[in-house]
């Protein structure tokens, strides 16, 4: 994403510019003191973008958009939000923001425009929600402040989306705040799944398959999994009851592309404000992956449903059905993933495609449920391989170069956890 030049706004237009939204969220008060502490269970403040004063544009030019610098309630993730999921941003996002800490503002960060192909398949229920578009959360770190600006591709180019918006998502706090790879949590269930050895892990898969199936014969044992209560997860947040589809065929890794500025401790007050951005901010019934991996190799419990069970998620537009979603938290377009994070992702595809019976090099046919931008149209079989990237359904860059390039290596590793040659 390119990046641009704006004039700077003084905090004096703050109040012209950023008019305050209730949508579903708090909204900030932009005189008021910021409390000192942020709220338990996570809130969102929602604020209007509107078009900034000062350039000289040709009549045919759309105005760029944003926020003047505002001070604000406590927040550590933030995205920008629009009217319709089917309208896409051509243009660019960048926000700046101020710690808390020490009172310093950061640079001018972009954000992911391209966004709209993590999303519930088209003709389902979930898709039948009051859904928003909008870009990638970016996790910023606790901070007060925030200044936003949104600029079209090109003059006389696509008009940005209407009803702009900067969501501000305080992710609250959490059991897992302090050290989500602390083994001695594993005790204190149902914080944490435990890793099981082969007996058992071979046990539950027979569950999985039925008293009637065959045996599994090739199966990974399952990783240690911090569930939805061990990383905070606000049950209230989401719609209720669950959505499964008949198998799991194909496992599409992604990545969040909230940026790598978070330490592992802090990777579960990321995972809560990705949960509420999916949930409040693009109106999604559940977070949109099934599982999130952090850069320290710690596996998340995605969408709510059962670990073990074929949970339909939001995460790949047009092949939710009969797959699983596993998200890196972070950006790898231009950042190689960790030794520990491509580890888990390996030993999470073996044991969840072992528990369906799935060879992690082999390939599966999954049907395309369409939707905008697909590169298969609604109906279309298309052969994947059984641990893919996201890019290989939609045009999109995700999971980013770095990371999409590991993956063949990847099927490999996978394919020996399962214990085949």
């Amino acid at each position: 994403m390119r990046s641009f030049l704006a004039s700077s706004i003084g905090v004096a237009a703050a109040a012209a510019l950023a008019l305050p939204l209730v949508v579903m969220t708090s909204v900030a008060a932009s005189s008021a003191e910021p409390p000192p502490t942020a709220e338990p269970a996570g809130s969102t403040q929602s604020l209007r973008l509107a078009p900034l004063p000062g350039a000289d544009r040709a009549a045919d030019e759309t105005p760029e958009q944003g926020l003047a610098q505002q001070e604000v309630r406590p927040f550590s993730l933030v995205g920008v939000v629009w009217d319709k999921p089917d309208d896409e941003l051509h243009g660019s996002v960048q926000v700046r923001t101020r710690g808390r800490a020490d009172g310093t503002w950061s640079d001018w960060q972009d954000l992911e425009t391209h966004n709209s192909d993590h999303a519930a398949d088209p003709d389902t229920s979930e898709a039948a929600r009051p859904l928003h578009g909008s870009t990638a959360p970016l996790w910023v770190g606790d901070s007060d402040a925030v200044e936003a600006r949104v600029r079209p591709e090109r003059a006389g180019g696509e008009p940005l989306p209407q009803g702009l918006r900067l969501d501000l998502v305080d992710p609250g706090t959490g059991p897992a705040d302090e050290d989500p790879g602390d083994s001695t949590r594993d005790k204190q269930a149902p914080d944490v799944l435990p890793a099981l050895d082969t007996a058992a892990s071979q046990a539950e898969a027979a569950e999985v398959a039925g008293p009637t199936a065959q045996a599994r014969p090739y199966l990974g044992k399952r990783p240690r999994i911090i569930t939805r209560k061990g990383w905070g997860a606000d049950e209230g947040l989401r719609e209720g009851g669950f959505i499964y589809t008949k198998s799991v065929k194909v496992a599409f890794v992604h990545h969040t592309a909230s940026g790598n500025g978070y330490s592992c401790a802090q990777a579960p007050s990321v995972l809560r404000g990705i949960y509420r951005y999916h949930v409040k901010s693009n109106g999604w019934r559940d977070i949109g992956y099934n599982f999130a991996v952090d850069k320290c190799g710690n596996i998340y419990e995605g969408r709510a449903g059962g670990v073990t069970k074929a949970v339909m998620g939001a995460h790949t537009l047009g092949f939710n059905t009969n797959s699983v979603g596993i998200a890196v938290l972070g950006t790898y377009n231009n950042t190689t993933p960790s030794t520990a994070a491509l580890k888990a992702i390996e030993q999470l595809s073996a044991w969840k495609l072992g528990l369906y019976g799935v060879n992690p090099t082999g390939k599966s046919t999954l049907v395309s449920g369409g939707g905008k931008g697909n590169h298969y149209k609604k109906g279309r079989s298309v052969k994947f391989n059984t641990i893919s990237g996201h890019r290989d359904g939609f045009a999109t860059d995700c999971p980013g170069a770095r990371l999409y390039g590991k993956l063949g290596a990847a099927r490999v590793s996978a394919a020996h956890y399962q214990g085949r040659r």
